[in-house]
């Protein structure tokens, strides 16, 4: 049997901001932006630039409680994990796009590692895994 994920839901206040966020400062490639006429509704699928994996579809919140959840949709834990081939280029960058970290970049038996907060304040990792640290591969 073969099995993967194929997305994930992270609810989002607006479509059009979540894009812009995604795409011009975490460089996120827009793979889908379709209108659901019946549900009112538009199914949006994001992925890293050069990503074969999982990605992300954005949901808006629909009602008061999902609007509630916007940006802790873990109860304060990180959320989401973003590797890289190169963290120091990539944090630079996120750097200058005004990206907010909220743990500083430091050295693991896994690899370089620093979490920051989206738009929404929904937590990441960004890591750059070493090689055979931990089973991680960026391939």
């Amino acid at each position: 049997m073969k099995q993967e994920l194929a997305h994930i839901a992270l609810v989002v206040k607006d479509y059009d901001e979540a894009i812009a966020f995604y795409t011009e400062k975490l460089d996120f490639t827009l793979v889908e932006d379709t209108f659901l006429k019946a549900d009112n509704k538009r199914w949006v699928i994001i992925k890293p630039s050069g990503s074969q994996g999982c990605s992300l579809l954005l949901a808006r919140a629909s009602n008061a409680e999902q609007e509630a959840h916007i940006g802790n949709q873990t109860g304060g834990r990180v959320f989401l994990f973003l590797y890289t081939d190169d963290f120091w280029r990539d944090y630079k960058k996120m750097i200058s796009r005004k990206i907010h970290f909220i743990r500083e970049p430091a050295e693991h038996a896994y690899g370089t590692v620093a979490v920051f907060e989206d738009l929404y304040g929904n937590k990441w990792d960004f890591i750059e895994p070493k090689e055979n640290g931990g089973g991680f591969s960026i391939d």
